[in-house]
C-alpha cells in the first residue's frame, strides 16, 4: 500500500474558513497534517490560536523548505494568484478555495501543473461541502456526460426561498441574508451572479474540459426578479432558482449559462432551499444523480479543504481527462431557449428578438410574455439584464435547431398552412 506523506502546511487566511480548518485539523491527528505557519493581513487582531503561529510576511511560508503544502483561503484574488504562482515555483502542492482567482487564471494554473507535475486541488472553490469536482474528474466520462445543472450560490438561493415561502420582497430578503451572514456586505457579487459564474467556469473545466474566462459565459443574477414573478411561478406550480446549466447538444457542442430558471416541483433542484447547494448530473448510463449539501460557511468549506489535504497524502492530482485525453468540449450559442420575460414598459424589451411568442399577459404595473429566443441574442444584447426587465428561463429551456424546425412545421400544419 502507498505510504502516507507527512504534510506540513502553510495557511494563508484565518477568517471563517481558515479558523474552521485549524480547529478541524486539531481534532483529526490521524491525518498526518499540521499547520506550521499562518499568514494574515492584520497582525494586531486577537485570534483563537497561539500568537507564534502567525506572521504577516508571506515569504515565511512560501520559502520555508519544510512546508510542502500551501493552503490558500483568502478573498483577494490578485494576492491569491501571486501566492499560488510562487508556491508552484517553490515546489509546493496547493489547495485553494478562491473561485474568482481560479476562474480568472485557469490557463496559467493548468500550465503550472503541467510544467511542475505538482497537484492543485480546489474542491472548496465550488459548492463547499459537496464533492462535485472530484466526482466529475473521476466518475463521469466526457462522452457519457449529458448535462449538469446546479444551484451553486447559497445567498441567492436563500433570498429566493424567502421571497417564495415567506413572501418577503427582494430587498427585505437580501437584508435578512446579510444579517445572517449568507450574503456579502457588498452583495453584488452574489446577487448579480458573479460568484456563481466563477464557480461555473471551474466546473465546466472538470465536466467538459472547457477552459473559458467567466466574462465570456452568459450569466445574470436575481437582482431583477420581482414578487410578481414569484406569483406567476406559484400559479404555474414552479419555483424560481438561479440555475447554472450545461448541456451537450446533438452537434456535440455544449450550451452553458447561469440564468434564473423556473423549476418544476418534481425537479431535484426544487428541494434545495435556503443556503443549500444542489447539483444534478445526468449521464448516459447512470441517468440522474443528485448531490446536496451546504454550499458555504466555516465547517462545510473547511471540510472540502480537509478532503483535498487528505487526498494529497496519497499524491492525488486532477488529471483533467476531458481536456487532455478526450477532445475537449466546445461552447456554442447556436441554440434556442424558451424564456419568460416580465417588464414594466414595452419599450424596455426587444420583441423582434423572439422567434415567436406563446403567451402575452398585459398588466397595470407589469406585463409578461413567454417566447422562444436564439441564445446568441442573449449573448450579444443587454436589454434583458436592464433594471425593470426580469428574464427567467422555462424548465428544460434548451431547444435545438432541428427541434425548432419540427415545432414550426407542426404549428404551420395545425394552422392549415403548407397543405
Amino acid at each position: 500500500m502507498e505510504t502516507q506523506k507527512q504534510l506540513t502546511i502553510g495557511l494563508f487566511g484565518f477568517g471563517v474558513v481558515g479558523e474552521g480548518l485549524y480547529k478541524v485539523l486539531q481534532q483529526t491527528p490521524s491525518l498526518k497534517a499540521s499547520i506550521k505557519k499562518v499568514c494574515i493581513k492584520n497582525p494586531g487582531k486577537k485570534r483563537n490560536a497561539p500568537d507564534s503561529l502567525f506572521t504577516s510576511d508571506r515569504n515565511e511560508l512560501l520559502f520555508d523548505k519544510e512546508i510542502n503544502v500551501i493552503v490558500e483561503v483568502i478573498d483577494d484574488s490578485v494576492a491569491a494568484f501571486e501566492i499560488v504562482s510562487t508556491a508552484f515555483q517553490q515546489g509546493k502542492a496547493v489547495v485553494s478555495a478562491s473561485k474568482k482567482m481560479i476562474a480568472e487564471h485557469l490557463p496559467e494554473i493548468l500550465k503550472y501543473q503541467q510544467d511542475t507535475g505538482l497537484p492543485f486541488l480546489c474542491e472548496a472553490a465550488a459548492c463547499a461541502s459537496i464533492p462535485v469536482i472530484r466526482n466529475l474528474e473521476e466518475y463521469y466520462d466526457n462522452d457519457l456526460l449529458h448535462g449538469i445543472k446546479a444551484i451553486i450560490n447559497g445567498s441567492t438561493n436563500f433570498i429566493l426561498t424567502k421571497m417564495f415561502e415567506d413572501k418577503l420582497g427582494y430587498q427585505e430578503a437580501l437584508l435578512l441574508a446579510q444579517q445572517l451572514g449568507f450574503a456579502e456586505s457588498n452583495p453584488k457579487l452574489d446577487v448579480e451572479g458573479y460568484d456563481a459564474v466563477n464557480k461555473w467556469s471551474i466546473l465546466l473545466n472538470h465536466a467538459y474540459g472547457i477552459v473559458e474566462h467567466p466574462d465570456n459565459l452568459v450569466f445574470t443574477g436575481i437582482q431583477n426578479v420581482q414578487s410578481g414573478d414569484a406569483a406567476v411561478a406559484k400559479e404555474k406550480n414552479y419555483d424560481i432558482k438561479l440555475v447554472a446549466q450545461a448541456q451537450k447538444l446533438v452537434s456535440g457542442k455544449v450550451a452553458a449559462y447561469v440564468i434564473p430558471q423556473f423549476v418544476k416541483h418534481d425537479d431535484q433542484l426544487s428541494f434545495v432551499k435556503n443556503e443549500y447547494n444542489g447539483v444534478v448530473i445526468e449521464s448516459g448510463f447512470a441517468d440522474k444523480q443528485f448531490f446536496y449539501g451546504k454550499g458555504a460557511g466555516s465547517f462545510p468549506t473547511a471540510s472540502a479543504v480537509l478532503s483535498d489535504i487528505s487526498a494529497l497524502r496519497y499524491n492525488y492530482r486532477y488529471e483533467y481527462k476531458k481536456r487532455y485525453y478526450h477532445t475537449p468540449g466546445e461552447l456554442t450559442h447556436d441554440f434556442y431557449v424558451k424564456a419568460y420575460v416580465s417588464f414594466s414598459s414595452l419599450k424596455d424589451i426587444v420583441k423582434e428578438d423572439f422567434e415567436w411568442i406563446e403567451e402575452w399577459h398585459g398588466g397595470l404595473e407589469r406585463s409578461y410574455l413567454v417566447g422562444v429566443i436564439h441564445f446568441e441574442k442573449l449573448a450579444t444584447q443587454q436589454w434583458w439584464k436592464a433594471p425593470g426587465v426580469s428574464l427567467i428561463l422555462a424548465p428544460d429551456p434548451v431547444i435545438e435547431s432541428i427541434e425548432l424546425r419540427n415545432i414550426k412545421k407542426r404549428s404551420l400544419e395545425l394552422a392549415g398552412i403548407g397543405n
